[in-house]
């Protein structure tokens, strides 16, 4: 998760330069296919570490709860940027990960899901205060990945 949050800070940073037009949704979509990357080989790598299968029953639990609402805000995404309503894709992102976190995380350590409420809340607020698009990535995405990835690698162990 740290990891994760430390590629969204750039990213928000590189994006911040365009104004929710086709070159910040790419900036965003990049790090998109690069985060999830990060998890799937730490989701692997910790598996192989506990001598399971990564598809074990908890992946698999935690994956088929988080992936809806990630493709949903993903099949969303389209007709937003048709409709050029890009301010709106922060928050609607963050809102729809946030359900997805917090639905995954019930299969979790307890305070995932409250990362998940976490999310909800600065989704909520780029939503009604587009004007804070990127800096709420960055603290979505950015730092809650961080502080909450620190948060289980010392209380829980990763």
């Amino acid at each position: 998760m740290v990891a994760v949050g430390a590629t969204a800070l750039p990213a928000a940073w590189l994006a911040s330069h365009y104004a929710f037009n086709l070159r910040w949704l790419e900036i965003w979509v990049c790090e998109a296919v690069l985060a999830v990357s990060l998890a799937i080989v730490a989701v692997q790598s910790k598996a192989v570490r506990r001598g399971l299968p990564w598809t074990s029953g908890p992946v698999r639990k935690v994956g088929l709860s988080f992936l809806p609402p990630v493709a949903a805000a993903a099949l969303l995404t389209i007709p937003l940027v048709r409709a050029n309503l890009g301010p709106v894709l922060p928050g609607m992102w963050m809102l729809l990960y946030g359900v997805g976190v917090i639905s995954g995380g019930s299969f979790s350590v307890p305070v995932v899901p409250v990362m998940g409420v976490c999310f909800l809340t600065i989704g909520a607020a780029a939503l009604f205060l587009s004007g804070l698009g990127n800096w709420a990535m960055a603290a979505g995405f950015g730092g809650l990945h961080i502080l909450f990835g620190v948060w289980i690698a010392r209380r829980y162990g990763g």
